[in-house]
């Protein structure tokens, strides 16, 4: 089973209702009664969402810091979130340089950018758009406003996109803070200091797997220690460990030999981490992929799914959302529980686009989980 093309979407829920502010075409519907569905939904664009975009033709390594791609810094509003992969694809033009990007952009700009794994991306994009976009205009963002000097925590009322703690940005970040402590899309010093520390130690100055799976074990102990409202369920659980192996996987440069890859050094990481750009000159992986050794880590911290019950360290655990052993019980949570709690009753245009993008999810999803069947939770039309 492919647990590596489930894990790793993170990389790549509970929406702030909005307030008195204009509402965009990117903000979430999630979560919005019926009669604000009302008002709004009239108001927007309205999308047919396209099929999702297939593997690139060429799908080797290629210069990917390039000319038409050059790095820009941040104007104010730009969106910028806890993925530092999809920062780096906005801040070099792959996605729209304000982090406001479909569903299909987000496929063709990850797989173009970083040569990921189809399967891997449409989980990914569609994932984030039931959770995190605005279903009727088929928009999403990557994270929350910026200001010119670097990404602004989000005061309640602003869209977070998939900087919205929950299903798809989730605890225990190698370089993101807990949601609890207030910022959890800004790059984490402390953090940093903590994964150059464990790969110092354990990977001779380098990020591998070996390193991952020690870091990601401290990690989740460290959440579980200070974090009171810690979560590792379902999604989270699967991202936990996708997220761990990304980096390995998709930020080393595409050139390196046999023996060098599965090395991540230092300044490359902090490069994508924190100033959100490539190495310069970087190369994309030189094939298709994005989760290899996933299974390798998780077996080194194999952590239950779990929470905190409202006091640190009272972890227990809880597989109530399914985890990273059970993809099929994640996908039926996800439908039942995270969507259907978002849109109990959807009607018309937003109806019609929940269930093209729980299809296009499921058609992706069931790739890794084939005994899984499809739900209908808004009928088959």
């Amino acid at each position: 089973m492919r647990f590596y093309s489930l894990s790793i979407f993170v990389s790549l829920v509970v929406h702030c209702t909005p307030g008195a502010f204009a509402f965009s075409s990117y903000t979430p519907l999630g979560g919005l009664s019926a009669r604000d569905l009302e008002r709004i939904v009239p108001t927007l664009k309205a999308v047919l969402p396209p099929p999702p975009p297939g593997p690139p033709a060429f799908t080797g390594t290629k210069l990917v810091d390039d000319r038409d791609h050059p790095w820009k810094p941040l104007r104010s509003g730009d969106q910028r979130g806890p993925c530092p992969g999809l920062n780096v694809l906005a801040s070099h033009g792959y996605l729209p340089r304000n982090g406001i990007a479909t569903p299909a952009q987000l496929i063709i700009a990850t797989q173009d950018g970083f040569n990921f794994d189809n399967i891997a991306a449409r989980v990914a994009a569609y994932s984030g758009m039931l959770l995190s976009g605005n279903l009727v205009t088929d928009l999403l963002s990557i994270g929350a406003k910026t200001s010119k000097t670097g990404p602004d925590p989000p005061p309640p009322a602003t869209v977070a996109g998939l900087n919205t703690h929950g299903a798809i940005e989730g605890d225990a970040s190698m370089s993101r803070g807990d949601a609890f402590f207030g910022d959890n899309h800004s790059f984490n010093q402390t953090l940093w200091n903590q994964f150059a520390d464990f790969s110092n130690r354990f990977g001779n100055g380098f990020y591998n797997y070996t390193v991952a799976g020690q870091f990601r074990k401290h990690l989740i102990e460290q959440s579980i220690a200070e974090n009171p409202q810690f979560s590792l369920m379902g999604f989270n659980h699967f991202g936990a460990y996708g997220t761990s192996v990304l980096p390995i996987n998709m930020f080393v440069d595409g050139r390196k030999t046999d023996s060098e890859a599965g090395q991540l050094d230092l300044v490359s990481a902090l490069s994508i981490f924190r100033d959100m750009r490539y190495p310069r000159g970087f190369f994309r992986r030189a094939v298709p992929g994005g989760g290899e050794g996933v299974l390798e880590v998780f077996l080194a911290a194999p952590t239950s799914p779990g929470r905190n019950n409202g006091t640190v360290g009272s972890f227990v655990a809880d597989d109530s959302l399914g985890g990273f052993t059970d993809p099929c019980k994640v996908y039926t949570e996800f439908v039942n529980t995270a969507v259907r709690g978002l849109y109990p009753s959807p009607t018309g245009v937003l109806r019609r686009n929940l269930n093209l993008n729980l299809g296009f999810f499921y058609d992706a999803f069931s790739v890794a989980a084939p005994d899984c069947p499809q739900l209908f939770p808004y009928g088959r039309n």
